[in-house]
């Protein structure tokens, strides 16, 4: 190893005594110091993005499925505006990601002087989809801005923050600080719900007795309070970010069958007489852009305070960590708190009859979600991309068991599963992983096949092949008479692109032998690909809003 000691030291260093294993990225003019750093120690492993876009959307996966910090380096101008498609993302999911860029020499910066990737105000840029974003102005304060920037994307609510670090300052000379040895990230306590709230909560559960919980990804860290809640008789709906806190498998879970288009739902609303929304957003792809009716009695636990009324109306705000917040109501609530007899049956009748509706609309693609469930092991990765399998059938039926086991785009954004199922393959301690995929979004960042193969991660690429954006056709049908425009693909065969990957490849073209299919890929170590090709097992139908008559 060279002697010396410089900054680019200090952000491999800082970054093992924060317990990250594994950072993605691009090599580039502007991050070789800190990217030598990196690969003088061999820690932390580097995953080699094929683009920025692709190596942020890895490292919030990574985030999501290994619930802990996610890095990713870019370098400076194009490779950070690049990256700020993946961080925008992170910033909807709420994903903890430390993005670290260069930057141009300090004396050059913001100038417009026409050196290499000279950005005009990349840090403005970057504040407008993070969390935060700062500079590192002088070597003697890396240390302080990387820690505080750490604990601020890890700090409820949680999401992305940029780091600048311009190239004259990963280069220069630093004593090695005594404070790394003891590093400990300074991440921000929580809100604790006040006491007045607490006791007008437990009020209103004590008196409830058809009450259902809704829950987000903010509930994720409450699975066990929940599951108290759930044993004194509440149903729960979840969010499509909330999935998995309660086992989508348990009788009083609806999972993520909102409500939208089922009238067994809707009609069930009507007599739920408590509501309790625990840390989610109430999101308008989840209820028809706020159409959906609620429970009047709505009750949000949030740990933001913006939260407060932002979508639906609330009887009660309750500011605080849904844990902590949960487990003092649960200390007030005496035995007599719990749903009337009967709630619970009529609640799974409603379920069951929900879940029929939903996969009758799906024709051919009606069984595929039960056939995958058969074969996929129990704590498998389920990520997908934005494609009508995802939005039906992949969201709403397929069921999941772990918060972990969620990996999806919360912005809705086509083309970030495969990038994301990257990042939850490496970050899932070893867990299988599917990514289930249209064609139009694989092809969108079909380099990153190569990520996979070059890991050689245990990843299942399940792409569904309509041969052009279905989503976008269906869209156009409901709002242009009809007429689809500019939605047609043309690719290369999905067979070649596998065996040029050397990857083993599979191929359904009828609905029956779907999960048969699925299995003989999953029994495979390491990575293989499927094709659905949907020509042949039939046009998916259109689902709702695109089933819906006209008033």
């Amino acid at each position: 190893m060279e002697s010396g000691y410089t900054v680019g030291d200090l952000v491999a260093e800082f970054l093992i005594q924060c317990g990250v294993q594994t950072v993605f990225g691009i090599a580039s003019v502007h991050n070789i110091p800190m990217l030598d750093g990196i690969g003088r120690r061999n820690a932390p492993r580097f995953v080699m993005a094929r683009g920025e876009l692709g190596g942020t959307h890895m490292a919030d996966g990574y985030a999501r499925a290994g619930q802990r910090l996610g890095v990713m380096f870019s370098s400076t101008g194009p490779g950070a505006a690049n990256a700020v498609g993946g961080l925008i993302e992170a910033r909807f999911a709420s994903s903890p990601v430390l993005h670290i860029t260069g930057q141009t020499a300090t004396k050059f910066a913001d100038r417009e002087m026409g050196t290499v990737h000279d950005p005009v105000d990349q840090l403005g840029m970057l504040r407008s989809v993070c969390k935060a974003a700062y500079r590192i102005r002088s070597p003697h304060q890396a240390l302080g801005i990387l820690t505080g920037a750490a604990a601020e994307a890890l700090s409820a609510p949680m999401g992305p923050v940029s780091v600048e670090v311009p190239i004259d300052i990963q280069r220069a000379p630093i004593p090695r600080p005594a404070g790394l040895d003891h590093l400990v990230l300074p991440v921000a306590a929580p809100p604790v719900a006040p006491d007045a709230a607490i006791a007008a909560l437990v009020t209103k559960i004590a008196a409830a007795r058809r009450p259902m919980l809704w829950l987000g990804a903010g509930a994720r860290g409450a699975a066990a309070e929940i599951a108290a809640l759930v044993a004194r008789g509440f149903g729960v709906v979840n969010s499509f970010a909330g999935r998995g806190i309660l086992p989508e498998d348990h009788p009083m879970s609806l999972g993520a069958l909102h409500g939208m288009g089922l009238e067994a739902v809707q009609e069930f609303y009507r007599d739920v007489d408590l509501l309790l929304v625990v840390g989610a957003r109430l999101r308008g792809q989840e209820t028809g852009d706020f159409a959906l009716k609620l429970p009047e009695n709505l009750v949000q636990i949030d740990i933001d305070p913006m939260a407060d009324g932002r979508t639906y109306a609330n009887s009660l705000f309750v500011c605080g960590e849904a844990k902590a917040t949960l487990a003092a109501v649960l200390a007030r609530l005496d035995d007599t708190a719990r749903a009337e007899p009967g709630f619970a049956a009529a609640f799974t009748a409603m379920r069951d009859a929900a879940r029929a509706s939903f996969i009758a609309s799906l024709g051919a693609y009606g069984s595929f979600s039960a056939q995958l469930r058969a074969v996929m092991p129990r704590d498998a990765i389920w990520a997908r991309d934005i494609t009508q399998n995802h939005t039906t059938w992949g969201n709403r039926l397929f069921p999941l068991y772990h918060p972990s086991q969620n990996i999806y785009p919360v912005g809705a954004g086509i083309g970030q599963g495969l990038s994301l199922g990257i990042g939850a393959a490496l970050g899932g301690g070893g867990r299988k992983t599917v990514v289930m995929t249209g064609d139009g979004g694989f092809f969108l960042n079909m380099g990153e096949l190569w990520t996979i193969v070059q890991e050689q991660l245990d990843l299942v690429v399940l792409v569904m092949n309509d041969r052009g954006y279905g989503v976008i056709k269906r869209i156009q049908e409901s709002t242009q008479h009809g007429r689809r425009f500019y939605a047609d693909l043309q690719a290369p065969a999905l067979e070649g692109v596998a065996r040029i990957a050397g990857m083993p490849f599979f191929r359904v073209t009828q609905a029956e032998a779907f999960g048969e299919t699925m299995a003989r890929t999953l029994a495979i170590t390491g990575p293989s690909m499927v094709e659905v090709d949907m020509h042949q097992v039939g046009e998916f139908p259109a689902y709702y809003p695109f089933n819906q008559r006209p008033a």
